[in-house]
């Protein structure tokens, strides 16, 4: 298949192969060349054999073929006469930079200048304008940057928790209505029983069923979600398992029941922390109900009538005996480059499924579920994704899913907020749909939402991996045909690398922990971390900024992941 002139610009340093018969005489054009992005596939198939004195698509161009040569036929001296001898002679037929495993092959002559959050230098063209860049301005905030709104967060320690007559709070002991788990039960009639236990840090190697989610527990003490005061309480959560009544796990892709010490990755974003006290709360849906949309949500609710009980006692709570309070603000940035983060959730039915924007923060009551929404695109501000406005209903592989705490907590929500260099225009929220039709009906809205948002770059993440990178690859793509710059962020690895893609996926962050590359069935294992936020962030900027981003290799390779976290600070 030949390519275009622009994919010539982009492979300059590859190999030159012939895509077609070509006769003597012929003056070769990028229209004569086969797409490396092949080449790999080509190789293992046995169908292509580079030779190491193979010229480079930069250096044919232009040049002539002096004998008849067949398709998959790589161009060598002895084929082609008057070649490049250096691609950089070309500069006049391309004018981009290409990166090889030695760095960015630059066409001009350069200047060099610091950045504080990468190391080393970076090079850009001379004669550029050095007042376009996305980041010439000062980082500090300005007179003009503009308060949207105000969300403070009082943190009040929980050390005890135990089960009473009465749900109370005080003295940094939370005590929990015996009589609540039965009561629960009016919630939804598919839930047919509720239990509830226990678990302090040092007890934790109990067997358990598979968990669904892990919630934090707070509460609205003034205003709506994203602004005014919220009580949270740190140093307990609440982890929800379930069944049906067969003993089936209420799960999809993998599930992982079993001792929780060993079936939980702590102090990820979503986790629990390896400190925390752990309240459990076991439902059983009816048979067979464990699959389909309405038994998962039967087993949130029962859980959420619990929650909804001690939220009320911590509603209550002085101010004057929070140990911690954060003030968190949304931003307008006068002069700095908008961007959006868009975090794909699932959305094809049965189990997958999301809560967006309840009454209470991480709640469920009050709020619209995204497939009910058609999938379609929903901003939220960073203060309301903070302020606990997703709930996670999806029961996808236990490594790679985003619980309700994750959202809590979201590691590029808050790195992209703070951030100076940037204005964060909003969380776009998008479902995944079953049906092609509406996957790209969907990634339509998504891509003009973007357009109308006047965004110049964006950070896309997906949770899991298999028929949602559909989604993800079309989600990115209507984003860069916008001329958006975009990075992806995903577990991908050996077991969930991508099959389908697109020129705009340039830019990928991997998410995967696990040492062999597969779902290991560990909670929030390979889910997005600080690290991960950081590495994506310092993506977009370089190429907001216009700096070349080598390659990703074929597959997944961990020494990758660790060269690029080298250049975090």
């Amino acid at each position: 298949m030949s390519i275009t002139f622009e994919t010539a610009k982009q492979h300059q340093n590859d190999p030159a192969v012939l895509c077609c018969l070509r006769k003597k005489g012929t003056v070769i054009s990028a229209a004569d060349l086969e797409d490396p992005s092949i080449f790999p596939d080509l190789e293992e198939s046995g169908l292509l054999s580079v030779p190491e004195q193979a010229l480079t698509i930069g250096q044919v161009l232009g040049a002539t073929l002096e004998q008849d040569a067949d398709s998959m036929t790589p161009l060598t001296p002895e084929l082609v006469g008057h070649f490049s001898e250096n691609p950089k002679n070309k500069s006049e037929e391309i004018t981009t930079s290409s990166s090889t495993a030695e760095g960015p092959i630059q066409e001009k002559q350069v200047i060099r200048f610091n950045i504080d959050k990468l190391v080393g230098q970076i090079e850009l063209p001379t004669g550029l304008n050095m007042s376009t860049l996305p980041f010439a301005a000062t980082a500090s905030k300005t007179s003009e940057d503009k308060v949207i709104r105000t969300l403070t967060q009082r943190t009040y320690p929980v050390e005890q928790v135990c089960v009473g007559a009465e749900t109370s709070f005080e003295n940094k002991m939370l005590t929990i209505r015996e009589t609540l788990c039965n009561e629960s039960l009016k919630a939804d009639p598919l839930v047919k029983k509720v239990a509830l236990d226990i678990i302090r840090p040092e007890n934790r190697h109990l067997y358990s069923n598979t968990i669904m989610d892990v919630i934090p527990i707070g509460t609205k003490v003034e205003g709506i979600l994203g602004e005014g005061i919220t009580h949270v309480m740190n140093g307990v959560v609440i982890i929800l398992t379930g069944v049906d009544e067969k003993g089936v796990q209420v799960h999809e892709f993998g599930s992982c029941e079993g001792y929780l010490d060993e079936k939980i990755r702590f102090g990820r974003p979503g986790s629990p922390d390896p400190e925390d006290i752990m309240i459990r709360i076991n439902v059983t849906v009816q048979e067979n109900t464990g699959m389909e949309r309405r038994g998962p949500f039967a087993a949130h609710k029962a859980c959420d009538y619990i929650i909804q009980e001690i939220r009320d006692v911590l509603k209550e709570a002085p101010a004057d005996t929070a140990t911690d309070q954060k003030v968190f603000r949304d931003w307008k940035k006068s002069g700095k480059p908008r961007v959006m983060l868009v975090k794909e959730i699932m959305g094809q039915g049965a189990m997958h499924d999301n809560v967006l924007l309840p009454a209470e923060p991480a709640g469920v009551i009050g709020g619209r579920r995204n497939v009910d929404l058609g999938n379609v695109p929903v901003v939220l501000s960073p203060n309301e994704v903070r302020d606990g406005g997703i709930h996670a209903l999806t029961c996808i592989g236990p490594a790679t899913k985003e619980v309700t705490r994750h959202y809590f907590r979201e590691p590029l929500v808050n790195l992209m907020a703070e951030d100076d260099e940037i204005d964060l225009a909003g969380v776009v929220f998008i479902g995944s749909p079953q049906v092609n039709d509406e996957k790209t009906y969907v990634s339509a809205r998504l891509g003009a939402l973007a357009e109308a948002l006047d965004v110049e770059g964006a950070i896309v993440t997906t949770e899991g991996f298999g028929n949602n990178h559909i989604d993800f690859a079309e989600n990115i793509e209507q984003i860069g045909r916008r001329g958006i710059k975009v990075v992806g962020v995903s577990y991908c690895a050996y077991q969930g690398q991508l099959v389908v893609g697109n020129q705009y996926m340039d830019a990928m962050v991997e998410l995967n922990k696990d040492p062999k590359g597969f779902e290991n069935e560990i909670l929030a294992d390979s889910t997005l971390c600080p690290a991960d936020a950081e590495r994506a962030l310092i993506m977009l900027k370089t190429k907001m900024a216009g700096i070349p981003i080598e390659p990703a290799n074929r597959k997944w390779s961990q020494e990758v992941v660790d060269s690029n976290q080298q250049l975090i600070p």
